[in-house]
């Protein structure tokens, strides 16, 4: 079974979760290692989905130029 792609607004909602969890003051050093390394992960999925997004934006023209939508 294919696993639910991710859509911008969740994987900001989840950053979001992430960032509380790293300013808590009792989050201890372990977990915040790896709350951080799940943001960098996460992250990159984010860059990857408006990167693919900016993409679809451009459209050729006629001649054959990519100008932006």
């Amino acid at each position: 079974m294919k696993e639910k792609e991710l859509t911008l607004e969740e994987g900001f909602a989840q950053l979001e979760e992430l960032i509380k969890v790293l300013e808590n003051r009792e989050t201890t050093l372990e977990q915040s290692f790896e709350t951080y390394r799940q943001g960098m992960e996460l992250l990159k999925k984010c860059n990857a989905l408006i990167d693919r997004v900016e993409k679809k934006m451009q459209v050729i023209s006629e001649e054959g130029e990519l100008s932006d939508f």
